[in-house]
């Protein structure tokens, strides 16, 4: 899937689309796959895009790794690919059931006490998954947070290895699209702007959706 030539939208029309605020899984959706987004040095861009899965010398395994789906959040985490170890962008596919299952093995990654009933519990369901979860204000093309609140997604151990080996369908190098599109934030030409085409990812299961706090429309 060529989220770079063939799904994008300008800026203004996504703003216009999408929800102004709650808890909301923005992302390129198409009717089996969601694309997620990570940035990384060259040397690991590299070798995940010829290959097609994650490895080399320079990625490890035995760490955290976090995954987003919204665009403009990976545009303000990396700087819009502008900061260190972070000069290339991935568009990584992956089947929404597969996701899924990645929604549903995470805990949140700090105590929230409109889930858990005491921090203990939360402690618990961190020993239980290997996935965090966190909600964070999600941002426009300057980096300004917004009142909707964008997912994102920490992977360790056996769910990072299962991500980076198996899930994967296909990864995509968009720096080149994303150092195009930076040309017109840095002038402030949003009417020029284009992003991927986004839109709200709903879990099939509803248990998963209310486990997550996700804001249904």
């Amino acid at each position: 899937m060529n989220i770079i030539t063939t799904s994008t939208t300008p800026y203004h029309e996504s703003v216009e689309r999408l929800p102004k605020e709650g808890n909301h899984i923005i992302g390129r959706v198409t009717t089996d796959h969601i694309v997620v987004y990570q940035a990384f040095r060259n040397s690991i861009a590299d070798y995940a895009v010829k290959h097609q899965t994650f490895g080399g010398n320079d990625y490890s395994y035995n760490r955290m790794s976090w995954i987003k789906t919204s665009f403009l959040w990976m545009m303000f985490r990396s700087g819009w690919a502008q900061k260190e170890g972070q000069e290339r962008i991935l568009a990584i596919t992956i089947r929404k059931k597969d996701f899924e299952r990645i929604l549903a093995q995470s805990a949140y990654a700090s105590f929230q006490r409109d889930v858990y009933e005491n921090e203990d519990e939360w402690r618990q369901s961190l020993q239980q998954y290997e996935g965090r979860l966190q909600w964070d204000p999600d941002h426009d093309p300057f980096g300004n947070t917004t009142v909707r609140r964008a997912i994102q997604l920490g992977l360790k151990g056996g769910m990072l290895e299962q991500f980076g080996s198996t899930q994967i369908v296909s990864i995509e190098d968009m720096t080149f699209f994303v150092n195009e599109q930076y040309q017109y934030v840095n002038n402030r030409q949003l009417d020029k702007l284009k992003i991927p085409l986004e839109s709200v990812f709903v879990p099939q299961d509803p248990a998963i959706a209310k486990k997550i706090g996700l804001t249904l429309l």
